[in-house]
């Protein structure tokens, strides 16, 4: 009687299963990154992929193409607005063109932990951000890290923010970090990122500036000697879908995908919190000079940094006051 009774709840889960299927129309969904399939963001795309298709019976599938393979942030996501590609997960940085406000997640020494990050970005204000990107094209699952950026150089270590002044440093397309960098005495470069590598390795820039999990997963040790703890900024990627895409699918297929979406958020943020942790000690291993800023130092690099900070404060206008109060709420919990 037992072995029925498991039988028959077997029988209801596959009619179950069968039944869902049946609903979910086959799909592929080109996910261009810039970073390698390594690194923990491709990592979380592939396990993104791996929900897609189990929960939806196989029908609906995500290929991750990595290094750049579809094109660069600035590409991929016009490629998703012009529908031609299905997902991306550019820097939110990138977004700043489209909603100004998404620059505002990257003003230099904004947050101070994960814990900070997470809260903004799942609270009102990274949510009212997502809210305004389907007018533009796109649909925003979740912020996913990317993580509080550094220094690297292959000419001198860092010490002070005055060792910065000087050095050539590619950084992201955007105002932003163009206006950081030079505030900080740095002859700033905009560079697409599958193109830094080989810029350092010829020399046509002295160093970037990275989270420590991209500097380890792309090998910038290679032709990097020295990396700066600096903490100067803290980056978050996107998670996005074409909204035309996004428009062809039925209720239940946008639930399978968004609910794969931010499971696989979770994960991500797991993935490349745990992977911080050894970055470090492998940069080291691989024979990276290492070095931090004293809070003296780091109060002279927020200093030079404030102006930046009110310049693009006012532009953010009601988005920066909101930014503000909900740190503020953060902080007080």
């Amino acid at each position: 009687m037992k072995f029925r009774s498991v039988i028959v709840a077997a029988l209801a889960l596959g009619l179950a299963a069968g039944s869902v299927s049946a609903q979910v129309r086959e799909h592929v969904f080109k996910i261009g990154i810039g970073l390698s399939e390594d690194h923990p963001q491709g990592v979380a795309l592939n396990h993104f992929a791996k929900l897609l298709s189990e929960r939806s019976g196989g029908k609906m599938t995500a290929k991750v193409y990595a290094s750049g393979a579809l094109g660069n942030d600035i590409t991929m996501t016009s490629a998703l607005r012009a529908g031609i590609q299905e997902m991306t997960v550019p820097d939110a940085s990138t977004l700043m063109s489209l909603v100004k406000p998404f620059g505002a997640l990257n003003l230099p020494m904004l947050l101070n932990s994960e814990q900070e990050a997470d809260a903004l970005l799942d609270g009102p204000f990274g949510q009212k951000l997502l809210a305004q990107l389907p007018e533009k094209g796109l649909i925003g699952f979740a912020f996913w890290e990317n993580g509080f950026r550094h220094v690297t150089n292959s000419r001198r270590a860092i010490n002070t923010a005055a060792d910065l002044e000087g050095l050539k440093l590619r950084v992201i397309q955007s105002p932003l970090f163009l206006d950081t960098f030079t505030a900080l005495g740095v002859n700033a470069t905009p560079m697409p990122f599958p193109e830094v590598y080989t810029a350092m390795e010829q020399k046509a820039v002295d160093g970037q500036e990275n989270p420590t999990p991209t500097i380890l997963a792309s090998k910038f040790y290679e032709v990097q000697k020295y990396l700066a703890l600096t903490r100067h900024m803290y980056s978050a990627w996107v998670l996005l879908m074409s909204k035309k895409t996004w428009d062809g699918l039925s209720p239940q297929e946008q639930k399978i995908v968004r609910d794969s979406a931010l499971d696989a958020t979770q994960f991500e943020r797991k993935t490349i919190r745990e992977f911080s942790e050894k970055a470090l000690a492998q940069l080291k291993s691989n024979g990276m000079t290492v070095t931090e800023l004293s809070p003296a130092e780091q109060a002279k690099l927020r200093a030079k940094l404030a102006p930046v900070v009110a310049k693009y404060g006012q532009d953010f206008g009601d988005a920066f006051q909101d930014l503000n109060a909900e740190l503020a709420k953060i902080r007080k919990k």
